[in-house]
């Protein structure tokens, strides 16, 4: 881009996904926001520097390899001022000139007292400081043709809800800022997209929305007016179509759910593990403490569903072959990983096929880490079935050998970083 006279930028390129390709690779995160190396009067988000940081390690690692960047929600924080916008874009511009970069709207892109949708229970207010979603239509462009008139003389508001595949993960964004309640524009494609997926092409569906459907915040939280209504209109959709992985922003934290329905925990897999990764850059988020006041709402410590949180910044990786999907939580204080999770594809589950990759590399080699323990969920129900199946079809004898490799398997460790690849 540029001109003759007043010169020309450098040349970017990046490998996108090709339709056939057999796995995934990506990374996602919601709340980013930009910074600068100065002061300035105004609020910045200095944490999303070295989330970036991080992110650009991980994207040279894997050199010319397709993948993507989701951004869901919560984008520059820039509220109004167009200058914050600038800054943003020249912040990420190493990450979004070597990948696809995808994003859907939050509320600090869109809200204001005369937004269209304006329930009684809604907390919709003025988080988006006048932008009226006007900047994050014209500066973006997704797929799909999702437009919502603003009932002013600004441009209707674009990019709201979209699907498409990527590799083997069939990917559905939505806005939980206007209508998702039944009979809506937007609850239509989210019913209809969901039951048009192929899994035999895309065994997996991962949901990304602003606001979570399930967290354990004391003020996002599962109690939450909104977070209700999300729950209670969508997740219906989610178990119904069997959707792998719900990914939200909006709370600045990192927590993962196990498999769950209606606050149950679902030991089959059948049903959705909902993931927080609102924790890019934004800082304004306190740390949950007892709410003395309210002590029958089980904030802290976490309640049972909850399988893991952090308070780090950071971001995840997405790897999916045609049998598993794996997501894993990078913290930006060290750039390594501290929570992993593995989940097996519904045919995988059905026909064990899953043990296939009892010995699979990572995409990511030389940047992982030692898994968490709270990861390893699948692998044990892995070992417990094949030791099930050895005793009963082969003898005591072999089962013990199978548990002994089964055993010797989990103990694999990821690569550490070299020490000058540390903060």
């Amino acid at each position: 881009m540029g001109s003759a006279k007043g010169g020309w930028s450098s040349t970017f390129s990046f490998v996108s996904h090709l339709p056939q390709n057999e796995e995934t690779l990506g990374f996602l995160f919601g709340d980013l926001g930009t910074s600068f190396p100065y002061s300035t009067h105004y609020y910045v988000q200095p944490e999303s520097t070295k989330t970036l940081k991080w992110l650009k390690r991980d994207l040279d690692k894997i050199g010319d390899l397709p993948t993507f960047v989701s951004h869901i929600g919560d984008i520059s924080y820039a509220r109004g001022l167009s200058w914050l916008w600038d800054a943003f874009f020249h912040n990420i511009q190493p990450i979004a000139a070597s990948s696809p970069y995808h994003v859907c709207i939050g509320n600090h892109e869109y809200n204001w007292p005369k937004q269209p949708f304006q329930p009684k229970w809604s907390p919709y207010h003025t988080d988006g400081g006048g932008e009226c979603g006007v900047p994050y239509s014209l500066r973006f462009d997704m797929p799909g043709n999702s437009s919502l008139a603003t009932g002013t003389k600004a441009p209707d508001t674009r990019n709201l809800y979209y699907s498409l595949d990527i590799g083997v993960v069939h990917f559905l964004y939505y806005s939980t800022e206007i209508d998702f309640l039944p009979g809506s524009k937007q609850y239509m494609f989210i019913a209809k997209d969901l039951q048009m997926v192929d899994r035999k092409r895309t065994p997996f569906i991962v949901f990304l929305g602003h606001r979570p459907i399930y967290s354990s915040d004391s003020e996002g939280g599962v109690h939450a007016p909104i977070t209700q209504q999300l729950r209670h209109t969508l997740e219906p959709l989610l178990v119904k179509n069997k959707v792998s992985l719900a990914l939200a922003g909006h709370i600045h934290k990192y927590e993962r759910t196990c498999p769950i329905q209606n606050f149950t925990c679902d030991e089959t897999w059948q049903s959705p593990t909902h993931v927080v990764i609102g924790m890019a850059g934004a800082i304004f988020q306190p740390i949950d403490e007892p709410l003395s006041k309210h002590p029958n709402y089980p904030w802290f410590p976490e309640p049972k569903w909850s399988q893991f949180r952090s308070f780090q910044w950071g971001y995840v990786r997405l790897h999916a072959t045609r049998h598993k999907l794996t997501l894993q939580y990078v913290g930006n204080h060290d750039g390594l990983a501290h929570d992993t999770i593995e989940i097996p594809s519904l045919d995988s589950l059905q026909d064990s096929k899953f043990v296939e990759l009892d010995h699979e590399v990572s995409i990511f080699k030389g940047v992982m880490t030692t898994k968490s323990s709270h990861g390893t969920m699948v692998r044990y129900w892995l070992v417990a079935t094949l030791g099930f199946v050895a005793v009963f079809l082969v003898g005591l004898g072999i089962g013990a050998v199978a548990s002994g490799l089964a055993m010797r398997w989990l103990r694999i460790q990821w690569q550490q970083l070299s020490a000058d690849e540390s903060l």
